[in-house]
């Protein structure tokens, strides 16, 4: 049972198209496991478009639609087909965005068992796969912006609380924690970000800037 689910806001801005890429993923990702919040974003996109319906008309600039038809054809990032196989840890938006499941992912190690995938990053977000391993521990941090994380396989306990399969944590700049992955299967996640985490240690903290966290 989905216990940690997505804020108005954050539903808001997906029903908006304002959040960016990174954020889509994840929250795309959670409203495809949780029926509470996909509910929630059906009542959003409803609002939205009764005031769309009720808004006055807007003239659109010359050569509007030609711009937008070559930004489509030119800006729009080429993903693999999407690749289904038999262990259905990640969602279907997920899948199509990495192009399979999690055997499709490019691992790579950041040492102590934990392995990363960075998906996307740019100015605005960043959106990695986290794999770690069963009573490991993520280094003690905070976070200079929101991170949010969404539980794929197994589970993660921090100063907060549980997090299982389905469950987001949304952490701010007032969070300081720990994660440690629950025993069990180990804990794959989505985390998304817009500004680097705080590492508290100092080996963190050098590594920092090759792992891009």
């Amino acid at each position: 049972m989905i216990r940690h689910h997505l804020s108005d806001a954050l539903l808001t801005g997906y029903s908006a198209g304002i959040l960016p890429e990174a954020f889509n993923l994840l929250v795309a990702t959670h409203v495809s496991m949780c029926d509470e919040c996909r509910a929630r974003l059906q009542a959003q996109d409803a609002v939205g478009g009764a005031l769309l319906e009720d808004s006055g008309a807007v003239a659109m600039a010359d050569g509007a639609l030609a711009a937008t038809l070559e930004r489509i054809g030119t800006d729009a990032p080429e993903r693999p087909a999407p690749r289904r196989t038999s262990t259905g840890i990640f969602p279907t938006p997920l899948q199509d965005y990495v192009g399979g499941d999690s055997d499709a992912v490019a691992w790579r190690s950041v040492g102590g068992g934990v392995r990363q995938a960075i998906l996307t990053q740019g100015p605005d977000s960043s959106a990695r796969l986290l794999y770690i391993p069963p009573g490991t521990a993520v280094p003690d941090h905070g976070h200079h912006g929101t991170e949010l994380t969404l539980v794929l396989q197994g589970a993660f306990r921090d100063e907060t609380d549980h997090f299982a399969r389905g469950d987001v944590e949304i952490a701010d700049e007032a969070l300081e924690h720990t994660p440690v992955a629950e025993p069990g299967a180990p804990c794959i996640c989505l985390a998304v970000t817009d500004a680097p985490l705080r590492f508290n240690g100092l080996i963190p903290r050098l590594l920092q800037p090759f792992l891009k966290i």
